[in-house]
Order: C-alpha cells, then structure tokens, then sequence
C-alpha cells in the first residue's frame, strides 16, 4: 500500500507524550511517498519531557523514518511550535537533511504561495500568558488519558479507534469561538503579506476551506484525529484521516487480492 504525494503537512504529534499515536503515524510514514515533508510545529513535547521522561521505542522510529527521507532526497522542513520552541533558537541551520525555519513559503503546483507557520504566535493565551498554556496542557493531558481508557474498552468491544477528547472539546462552545477567531487571525496574516493561504497546526483541528478567496488549511494532530494535509500532483490539497483511510485501503487491498486469487482459481 503506497500513496504518493507532491507534499505532506504534519503537525503536533507531541512525542515524549503518552498522548502520542505513534504506531498510526509510523504506519502513515511508511505507506506515504512525497517530494516534500513539512514538520509544522509540536512535533517534540519539549515542555512534558522536561517535567517526566517518557519515550518508547516507536518515538524513536518516527524519527528514525524522518531522517531516513531526508538522506534519501526528500526535502524536510521544521517550523517549530511552542512546544518545541527551544529549536527556533537553531532557526536556519541544516541538521541530518531537515531544515529548521521559523515559517516558509510554500508555492503548490497549480501556482499557490500560501505561508506555513505552527500559529502559537497567534495565540494569545500562549503569548501572554505561558503559564495558563502549560497549566492547559497538562488539563489536556488528563483528557487525553481519559481518552485512551475509553479507546482501551472500544478496543476490547471489537471497534475501532474514535477520539472521545476531540469530540468533548469541538462540542465546547468556548473552543469553536476560539477556533473560528485563530482561523480569522492567521488568514488576516496571510493577506497582508500578498499570500494565497496559511497552513498551519497548533489547535489539533483539522480543516481546509477557502475563506474570502483564501486557502484556509490545518493539518491537524497525531494526539487525537491523526490527520495531515496533503497536495497532489497537481497541486489539489486535502486532509487525510489516517484511522479511516489507513482501514478502507486494507479493505481495498484485501478486496483485490481475493479477486486476483479468484481470477488464479479460474485460469488453474
């Protein structure tokens, strides 16, 4: 199963948290070929690692993966977020292959600049006030092991992953206010530098829209959704949904290879 991509977008995948899906992330790495691979921000837990060490093996092998592309051609750029704030101090430098910038500029094939950027300086809890950010991340961290009890009991039930914490935090009216303003923010920022778009992370909500002839675009989390933004070939972005998408590829694969052994059966 491989899918191939001009670009790919990933964003706060917090390793060094129990949060952290990494086996879907490792999965979706190994079944995905790009030219270009942006590391948007939160991709390192910097802020939970200094409190308690927690890094199993696979953290370990989604950062192995990452090397491995850039040695092998594929370009890797790293905006950092505010989780992994202590890297925009290397801002500019070249470490294995992957590049670390404060933003970009990306130019898609069908001729769209949008700016990339993680998008924590547009928060204004995270700007004024650090301390209440921290005191936030560690109220969702609780969420986030609730989370994974309710996924535990899914599991035993024979269904398949479903993010309790991301649908308990969309349904806050508080949140949807907060994101609908980050949104408004960040595009504002986009026109005023003459852009097409924004791409961006920081909220652990994925979405593509166009908004005011704006590309509007998230790509989104691998603590909750394990989602990321793709463009094609021909310059077409979309969201993938892993946990879905990752499921009906293996219904497909298995699909076909029961009428290829069908189609064997009847040519014996």
């Amino acid at each position: 199963m491989s899918l191939d991509y001009r670009t790919v977008w990933i964003s706060d995948v917090h390793l060094g948290t129990r949060g952290c899906k990494a086996e879907y992330l490792v999965d979706f790495l190994k079944n995905v070929r790009c030219d270009t691979l942006y590391l948007v921000g939160d991709i390192l837990d910097l802020w939970k690692l200094k409190s308690g060490w927690h890094w199993p093996p696979m953290h370990s092998e989604i950062l192995r993966t990452v090397m491995d592309r850039a040695k092998r051609g594929v370009r890797v750029v790293y905006v950092p977020g505010n989780h992994d704030e202590m890297l925009r101090d290397y801002t500019g430098s070249l470490f294995g292959g992957v590049e670390v910038v404060d933003r970009a500029v990306h130019e898609t094939q069908d001729g769209r600049r949008l700016l990339v950027l993680h998008g924590d300086e547009f928060d204004g809890v995270v700007c004024s006030t650090k301390w209440l950010a921290v005191l936030g991340s560690e109220a969702y961290e609780v969420l986030l092991a609730c989370n994974r009890w309710f996924n535990w009991g899914r599991r035993r039930l024979g269904f398949p992953y479903w993010s309790l914490s991301a649908f308990i935090k969309h349904k806050v009216k508080n949140a949807v206010n907060v994101i609908c303003r980050f949104e408004e923010v960040l595009m504002h920022e986009a026109a005023s530098r003459g852009l097409d778009g924004v791409v961006c992370g920081h909220i652990h909500h994925a979405a593509l829209r166009e908004i005011d002839g704006l590309t509007y675009a998230n790509c989104g989390d691998w603590v909750e959704s394990c989602t990321a933004l793709v463009e094609t070939a021909a310059g077409e972005l979309k969201v993938v949904r892993w946990v879905e998408e990752s499921a009906f590829l293996l219904e497909d694969t298995k699909r076909e290879t029961g009428t290829d052994k069908r189609r064997l059966a009847t040519a014996g």
